[in-house]
Parts: structure tokens; sequence; C-alpha cells
């Protein structure tokens, strides 16, 4: 039973988190992503490397059994066992910096439940501000599910509400992509370096076994920062000032996946094309 009114009690509740941009995990991602770039003092960070600083640290006795930290602080207490992020909508008016001190503010924006045959759904959006001058303003989507359905849509767009998820197919052209092979390494990777203890993750019988899943999960952030790493490699000089993007289906390291683009009047659509098919994370950049 979803208490909805109980959870919207957490709308408006807020947390500051400060942090000094050091040069470590950008030069670790950039390794892991394969780029040959070193970052120093002074150097940007790329769009969507922010994730990877003001990390909340808990301690090992405060996760819950998915690795993730238990809720009821600053995230309102979902009773749903999956969590996943499903999409956020960026404006950047101006880069991070290696060797700043930054400030972030988040705030929960609202909380929605939504029930249907495949069970329910609760959307919890939080917005983030970096910086006193809002030089990165994002609206976090994240998605609480039953566990029924391992691999039913995860955002709250037009499919198909039935038991068995009938995917949505990716599209089949596009003007530029790359290969992907989501390996347990990079999986690795990149859970240490945003912090992330969750076990789909890097545990497999965790997730055959007790998430039901058919592998590991890739991440969903990872997957959008591929998306505008295909776009940074495509297009070099270009600056990204707005990105969004929606989580439709989980992406496994059963399979190689794709990372597509393609021109569209106003900038760019991205998105991930699992190796059947299927639309995994659709996404819009508006660049100049």
């Amino acid at each position: 039973m979803i208490d909805i009114e109980h959870l919207e009690t957490w709308v408006g509740r807020s947390e500051t988190l400060r942090d000094v941009i050091t040069p470590f995990p950008s030069n670790a991602l950039a390794a892991t992503l394969n780029r040959d770039e070193i970052y120093q003092d002074g150097a940007a960070l790329p769009p969507l490397w922010h994730w990877l600083h003001f990390l909340k640290v808990f301690k090992l006795a405060d996760a819950g059994y998915d690795g993730h930290p238990t809720l009821g602080g600053f995230l309102p207490p979902v009773p749903l066992p999956r969590r996943m992020w499903a999409g956020s909508r960026l404006r950047f008016a101006a880069p991070l910096r290696i060797g700043e001190a930054i400030e972030k503010t988040s705030a929960i924006a609202s909380v929605r439940h939504k029930a249907g045959r495949s069970g329910d759904l609760v959307f919890v959006t939080v917005r983030h501000v970096y910086g006193a001058d809002a030089r990165i303003e994002e609206e976090h989507d994240i998605v609480y599910r039953d566990a029924a359905v391992a691999d039913a849509p995860v955002s709250d767009a037009p499919v198909p509400d039935a038991p068995v998820a009938v995917p949505v197919m990716a599209p089949d052209t596009w003007d530029f992509a790359r290969e992907m092979v989501p390996n347990p390494v990079l999986l690795f990777r990149y859970s240490a370096l945003t912090f992330n203890g969750h076990r789909i993750h890097y545990d497999l019988p965790f997730c055959t076994g007790t998430e039901g899943y058919p592998g590991l999960v890739v991440h969903g952030p990872l997957l959008a920062t591929l998306l505008l790493d295909l776009l940074r490699r495509q297009l070099p000089d270009a600056v990204v000032t707005d990105f969004e993007f929606r989580a439709i289906a989980p992406v496994f390291d059963t399979a190689p996946f794709t990372v597509h683009g393609a021109a569209v009047d106003d900038g760019y659509r991205l998105w991930i094309r699992r190796a059947d098919g299927a639309l995994a994370m659709d996404a819009k950049a508006v660049v100049t």
C-alpha cells in the first residue's frame, strides 16, 4: 500500500552539499572512456561529469539490502524495492572547473504515484542547483517500482502497461553511432567513481537471483554520459547548453549496445539501442 499523502510531505525538503572539484575523478573517467585528455586545475568539466562530485558518503551499516542507502532522510521512504534513474533535464549556463569549491543545493520537487497492471510506480523529482550563480540546473527523476517485471519500462512515457513489457523499438536511421561493450570492469569503475553501491551493477548472483535480471545492469547516468561523449567525439568544439534524457528500458552486460545521434532542427537527438533493437534511452541535446 502506497501512502502517497505521507510521501508528499517530503516535497520541499532540501539539503546542501559542498565539494572541491578535484582532478582525479575526471582523469579516471576519461581513462575509463578511453579518452586521451588529462584534466588539471582550471580545466572545465565536460557536461554530466559533475555527477562524479558532491557524493554522499554513508556508513556501510546504513546501506539497504541492495547496497543503496536506506530511505527516510532526504529522499522519501518509498516502500518499493527497485530504484532507478528515470531521466533528467539539465541546463548548463557555465561549466564547473577543476580546483573550484562549489555548493550544490537539492530539493524534493514532486512525488507522484502511478498504478497499473505491471505494479506500482512512484516518481520522485529532485531539483539540483550547482553554484551560487546556478551554473548547472538539473531536474532528476527517480522511479521506484515493484520487483515483478525485470524488463519493464522504467519511465512514465506512453508505453503499453502489460505484465510482459513490449519494447519500444529504436530508430533505424542515424547520422553517427558507436558500439559499446558493457563489460563488468566498465560498470565497476563507474560505480566506484560515483560511490554507487547498488548491487545491480556489480553483483551478478544478486542480479540473476534476487532481482531476476539476465545480467548486470548498466547505470542510467553512465548511458547518458556515453550519449554526450558520442556527441563530443563527433563535435569536439560544440558547447552543450541543454540536455534531457529518459530511460525507457534497462541495458544489461549480456550483449553490446549502440549509441546513436542524429541532427534535428534545434540540436541533436541521441539514443541508446540495445542488441535486440529496443530503445533503451532517448535524449535531446541543444548545442552552440
